[in-house]
This record gives C-alpha cells, structure tokens and sequence, in this order.
C-alpha cells in the first residue's frame, strides 16, 4: 500500500473504517482479493511475485497492513526478504499484534523500509522499522503513506479530512471512500512532499490516485475495509490498471471470538 487513511472509534456503526490504495508498477503479478488456497483462513489480494500481500485479514479477525517507507535507497534496494510476507506472517502466527510487533524488532532489518499496522477489530498497533517502537494507535483519524505515521504528506492530510466528511453521516457511503481514494489532483510545488527522488516524479506521486503510463506505475487497488461492533469484518476492493477500474470484489468475513 501507498497510503492508508483509516479511523478507529468515531463512528457510532463501525469500530474502525479504512480506505486505502496500493500503488505499484503495473507489470507486476497480482491477484485480486481472495480466500487464498495454500492459506484459507487469509482473505485479501496478492503479489503473485513473493507471494505476500500489501493488505488482507484472517477469519479469526486479524488484520494487517503496510506501507513502504520511500527514499532513493530504499527504492533500488535489493536483496532483502519481501515485505510483503510480514502481513502474512502476522496473519498465520498465534501472537496477539503487540508481541508480534514487538518480535519482529529483532529482525526487521532484514527488511527494506517499511510502516507495518497489526490489529483485531479491538485494537490496532503501528511500528516501522527505522525506529522499531511498537506503539497502540490511538483512537481518531490517521494517514500513513510511505514516510511515518500521521506524518503531514498532502495526500494524508486530504485522506484524512474527507475521511472525517464521510463519518460524520449517520452512515457510511462505501462509495464517498471510494472517491475519495480516486483524488487525482496533485499537490501544489511547495508542499509536496520530499524524498530525495527528482522533483517531477515526487508530484507525480503527491495525489492518492497514482497513474505514471510513463513509469509503468500507479493505483492497482482501492481497498475499504469496515468493522461493525458485532465484529463483522467487510472487504471491498476495486482494481485499476492504468487509471481504468477493472472489476469488483466485496465479502464478510464475521469473526468468531
């Protein structure tokens, strides 16, 4: 994923609503949101590649998520395990998100950069592995992009405050999170953010809704994600490819404690 705008406790219906997208290049392998068939308790999409994914959920209610972290280095970085398997792991594994995190401090340089949320439908942890600190999200709203949670990019910052349009109706519009994840415009010069990549590619980048034809790169999935108080879990994805959406795919998962 390349950016996570999400809230947890503010919606009198849902415990936690997230609306995301997964941005990368679109000659790589991906399957569209599934109940995988080597792991059949997983449900989300996957990088057919490492065989990891950038957001899914277990039946038992666990939910994981990331982000890479963006700087020149960590962009022609080779040689390290896939990120995307650190979703995977959480989702297979008998911790609870705390201790999950918090083991895989040890390791996490094994990684290239990354933002890592690891939670249930009662509580969500965040760490990235430039720091390791293993912090419980507070209730509210938070972005989280390919820096730092909360971190001010102008893609979190619009994310957020039209999450908060959307949750405050009596209901949520599944719809008005989808348009929200389709925000194209980009950035003005003089915030957009700076991670060391040329100019022009880091305001190519700056919107929510990401197509580079040039770049072989953009949005591959919007993904919302609503958890009622009866812990019913809901999984929508819309799939894009060159700034085109190419299908849909919505389940429920509701979770057994």
């Amino acid at each position: 994923m390349c950016l996570i705008n999400f809230n947890i406790g503010s919606h009198q219906k849902y415990k936690m609503v997230l609306a995301a997208n997964r941005d990368e290049f679109y000659s790589r392998p991906t399957a569209s949101m599934h109940y995988w068939d080597d792991h059949q308790n997983i449900l989300g999409g996957r990088d057919l590649k490492a065989k990891g994914t950038w957001l899914a959920v277990s039946k038992s209610g666990k939910i994981g998520a990331l982000t890479n972290i963006r700087t020149p280095e960590e962009m022609t970085m080779e040689a390290k395990k896939s990120r995307g398997e650190l979703v995977v792991n959480y989702l297979l594994s008998k911790d609870n998100p705390e201790d999950y995190l918090k083991n895989l401090a040890a390791s996490s340089s094994d990684y290239a950069g990354f933002n890592l949320l690891a939670g249930n439908p009662d509580e969500l942890y965040y760490m990235n592995n430039y720091d390791n600190n293993v912090s419980r999200i507070d209730d509210g709203t938070h972005g989280l992009s390919n820096e730092y949670l909360d971190t001010p990019w102008p893609k979190v910052v619009i994310g957020k405050a039209k999450l908060d349009e959307v949750l405050s109706e009596e209901d949520v519009d599944v719809d008005a999170l989808f348009n929200l994840l389709r925000i194209d415009s980009q950035a003005a010069d003089d915030i957009v953010q700076k991670t060391g990549v040329d100019f022009d590619l880091e305001k190519k980048l700056s919107p929510l809704f990401i197509d580079i034809p040039d770049f072989d790169y953009g949005t591959r999935c919007s993904t919302v994600v609503l958890v009622d108080h009866q812990d019913n879990i809901t999984l929508i994805e819309r799939t894009f490819k060159n700034g085109v959406e190419t299908g849909e795919i919505s389940e429920t998962i509701s979770v057994n404690k």
